[in-house]
């Protein structure tokens, strides 16, 4: 019977279930089997001690010494290291082999793992040496070697590790958002990223700047970045070094004000326990307000935020001010003259400095413009009148009206044909229309419709905004109240600054430079965004 009314199963199902049984067992016995093998493997491998998670670190481990990759373009045959670096490529050769490249910055090497040898390497560690995650950060110790050929695909290409112990300190997840091996190939050009290619002409996939930003982490640890936000702050301790040179004081102003000044467009609001507060512009009135105070000199580095709606290749809302504001003793070019100074000495330095020019080379390899910038050899910057600046444009076939601001095309162009003629990529421009600046700026008391005010130009174009300030009260409230819209010099967003002035300022003037915008103009970058570490632009807000 297939089964009766009392219940029994089956023979089918009794067939199934002994089928069933013998399959459970060959199974139990298959897992049993592989787990023996492995403790035995593990029981035979004389490497285990050497490779691994990293030791919890010990006495004897605390005196252990380092090594930098940047030290090993000058090592010595055989000469034993031990390095911390990211995994940036692994690969097993075979059972006996593996290859790895260790990278630090912007510097990289190969690591070879070979079985046998006087450590008596084992496969096992051969095949999860050849198996770790790119970007895990691994310690490795190993002898300095010269390979038969030079490396090619390495930055330290005269010297190879022979690992001996290798560590993991921190793993990287196995399935990455960008791989940084793609993200060190040079990013599309293109403002329009819709129509981007996912795949460049050599079949490589395409890191759109938008992807890179998104994932700032990993994009920010190419050799090219790293060496970009280096030479970032070389400017900053640039720009600090010709302070301190010239006995100026640092302060360090707040960026929050009660009220919208610099005429309250612009301005980020925000809620400030019970009231508005407002994330300032610009460090400018604090700035005067330190002369007031008889500080003389002044400077400082700070953010600086504008609630602009710009989403250009050179805006930000907010980016890094390199400001200053000096006393003046006879004439406003005392100020324009320290500041073309100043900026010849960040440039001048930039290119001579082997440090500063070597980071340069390895920009150049992703952005050829790095290292071509011009400028005039001397102590002089090149400096033209706003008059002449337009009288140039229209001899090169540009419009441009005698009392207009320049629009950036006309920047731009202008500074084409400043190159050519002058073979310079620096230069500035004096007498700007009063109409253009801001209500604080000194008129040129032979021609008030010019003013005492100046723009700093790279590549053609602005830098930096500068100018003799107003010192006179009653000329400064009079300024305001013609103000377009007028200002009330009483209000509370401006009673304080004006007050300065009311108890007796010396004549002073100054300047805001953007570190962005240097460092963006001086590599030639597409995008200012490639020279902010995390950048905030009117659709981001993140990272």
């Amino acid at each position: 019977e297939e089964g009766g009314e009392s219940g029994a199963p089956s023979k089918n199902a009794l067939k199934k279930a002994n089928k069933e049984k013998e399959k459970a067992e060959k199974a139990a016995k298959r897992q049993e089997l592989e787990r023996a093998q492995k403790e035995q493997a593990e029981a035979n491998d004389t490497s285990r001690h050497l490779y691994g998670l990293i030791p919890p670190p010990s006495e004897s481990s605390a005196k252990q010494e380092f090594s930098e990759l940047a030290q090993l373009y000058d090592a010595k045959e055989d000469q034993e290291v031990t390095v911390d670096a990211r995994i940036h490529n692994a690969r097993v050769q075979s059972a006996k082999l593996a290859f790895l490249v260790l990278r630090e910055e912007a510097h990289t090497i190969q690591a070879v793992i070979a079985e046998g040898g006087p450590n008596k390497i084992s496969r096992q560690m051969v095949k999860w040496c050849g198996g770790i995650n790119s970007e895990s950060i691994v310690r490795a110790t190993g002898l300095v070697k010269q390979p038969k050929e030079p490396v090619t695909s390495t930055s330290i290409s005269d010297f190879e590790l022979h690992v001996e112990k290798l560590y993991m300190i921190s793993e990287a997840a196995q399935m990455l958002p960008v791989q940084v091996k793609d993200c060190m190939r040079a990013p599309p050009m293109s403002d329009d990223t819709k129509d981007e290619p996912e795949l460049d002409s050599q079949g490589l996939p395409v890191v759109s700047l938008n992807a890179r930003l998104n994932n700032r982490v990993l994009d920010g640890r190419t050799a090219a970045n790293q060496a970009i936000f280096q030479l970032q702050s070389g400017i900053s301790n640039l720009f600090i070094e010709f302070m301190n040179q010239n006995r100026f004081t640092w302060i360090n102003s707040s960026r929050l004000a009660g009220a919208a000044t610099e005429g309250g467009a612009g301005v980020f609001e925000i809620k400030y326990f019970d009231t508005k507060a407002y994330l300032t512009q610009s460090p400018q009135f604090f700035k005067q307000m330190a002369i007031a105070m008889d500080m003389k000199r002044v400077c400082e580095i700070g953010p600086v935020f504008r609630a602009e709606n710009s989403n250009t290749h050179r805006h930000l809302t907010e980016f890094t001010g390199l400001d200053f504001e000096m006393v003046i003793k006879n004439d406003y070019h005392e100020v324009l003259s320290f500041g073309e100074k100043l900026m010849l000495y960040i440039i001048r330095n930039l290119q001579e400095r082997a440090e500063f020019k070597r980071l340069t080379k390895v920009v150049e390899q992703v952005f050829p413009g790095a290292g071509d910038f011009k400028v005039p050899s001397g102590d002089e910057a090149l400096r033209l009148k706003f008059a002449d600046a337009i009288k140039l444009l229209k001899e090169n076939n540009i419009e441009a009206e005698e009392y207009d601001d320049l629009s950036t095309t006309q920047e731009k162009a202008l500074g084409r044909v400043i190159r050519e003629k002058y073979s310079t990529d620096f230069y500035t421009i004096d007498k700007y229309p009063s109409a253009v600046r801001p209500f604080y700026t000194m008129p040129d008391p032979s021609n008030p419709k010019l003013s005492n005010s100046y723009d700093f130009f790279m590549r053609g174009q602005e830098i930096m905004s500068g100018a003799q300030r107003i010192h006179d009260y009653n000329q400064l409230c009079e300024r305001m109240r013609k103000n377009d819209p007028p200002l009330d010099p009483l209000s509370e967003g401006f009673r304080h600054y004006t007050d300065a002035f009311k108890y007796g300022c010396a004549p002073h003037g100054g300047g805001g430079l953007g570190l962005n915008r240097i460092l963006q103009f001086y590599l030639g970058l597409p995008d200012i965004r490639f020279a902010t570490l995390f950048p905030r632009d009117p659709g981001r807000l993140a990272p």
